[in-house]
């Protein structure tokens, strides 16, 4: 019960992993014992087929050399979206609450040995 653009990266994403075992000139077989699973589950993971369990494809991955990318999926570093909603939230203005100069004078006297040389303490 998956969308028309959820099975065609599915169907895409098997390929994909189909083509790298065969650069990689690993058989069936060996792939299937590297991965603990059968031939017919390794057959469903290549054929995009989404009910492979997330950790099949972790561990094809995994013995691909390639798991990094899994980890890498969601950066919220790389998240466009979320970066751009981020942005949006940002305040138009940052009001300052001041305190009365006198309360001002007093905690810079009190804070005068506080001071941080490389400059990163606020």
């Amino acid at each position: 019960m998956s969308s028309y653009q959820v099975q065609t990266t599915l169907k895409r994403l098997g390929h994909d992993i189909r083509v790298a075992r065969k650069k990689r000139r690993m058989s069936v077989a060996d792939f299937c014992e590297r991965l603990g699973v059968t031939d017919k589950t390794l057959a469903k993971l290549e054929t995009g087929n989404g009910g492979v369990r997330l950790e099949t494809l972790a561990m094809a991955l995994l013995v691909l050399g390639e798991l990094h990318r899994l980890g890498e999926m969601l950066d919220p570093a790389k998240d466009d979206t979320g970066l751009v909603l981020d942005e949006a939230r940002l305040p138009e203005r940052i009001v300052s609450r001041r305190k009365p100069v006198s309360a001002r004078s007093a905690s810079t006297e009190a804070r005068s040995d506080d001071i941080d040389n490389e400059g990163s303490a606020f």
